[in-house]
């Protein structure tokens, strides 16, 4: 689950600091926001909504390596010299992206240690939790990483709520992200439904019971 430092990380006071400009664009969903394979020109902040992360292999086969919430910077692999992007970025829900420059955003990092600092921290959570992913990919049963990436969606640890709703997202989007069939996601959740792990009363909302799932042997 993500710190208590990455949720205190205030993007617009970030970027204000500086006075860097940045684009504001809605996005639908399943609207590409961009493709593997584009030049690396901007780095971009999830405001509002869901983003995907997703590689294509040459067979064509798609595997989605990463979910994005709000808090979350993406695409900044160009400050590292990564000429093009290494995946996709999908909206899972309607998503409010800021964009900004990268080199806008090299400039900031090079004339505000502290800035840096704080923004090299914020990665290094999100990227935590993507070696997390992986861990559980290869480790855990479909079951346990359903639950995990339903409690993840909900954000749960970052409130103090007892039940946390979880963006519209699709079966077949679940089950992209944990690397299992639609019947099996299908199969599952109602099961956590019969146990009152999850509701759908005002869409899906997942309940922190659901974590029993995840700590279970």
């Amino acid at each position: 689950m993500e710190s208590k430092q990455n949720r205190t990380f205030n993007a617009h006071a970030f970027l204000d600091s500086a006075g860097i400009a940045r684009t504001i664009v809605e996005y639908r969903r399943a609207d590409v926001i961009f493709n593997q394979g584009d030049p690396c020109e901007t780095v971009l902040y999830v405001q509002k909504g869901s983003v995907k992360i997703s590689v294509l292999s040459k067979a064509g086969k798609e595997a989605v390596v990463a979910t994005l919430g709000p808090g979350d910077f993406f695409g900044e692999g160009g400050l590292a010299g990564q000429p093009v992007r290494m995946g996709s970025a999908t909206a899972i829900t309607h998503s409010t992206i800021l964009i900004v420059d990268q080199n806008e955003m090299a400039r900031l990092l090079h004339q505000q240690p502290a800035l840096s600092g704080l923004f090299i921290a914020h990665l290094l959570v999100r990227t935590i939790r993507i070696e997390q992913d992986l861990v559980d990919q290869l480790f855990s049963s479909s079951e346990k990483r359903l639950a995990r990436r339903l409690l993840l969606l909900a954000r749960y640890g970052e409130h103090d709520k007892p039940v946390r709703a979880v963006p519209a997202i699709s079966q077949e989007t679940l089950a992209e992200m944990v690397g299992t069939t639609r019947s099996r996601v299908n199969f599952f959740m109602k099961k956590f439904q019969r146990l009152g792990f999850v509701d759908y009363k005002d869409g899906l909302r997942v309940h922190n019971s659901l974590l029993t799932v995840v700590l279970h042997d």
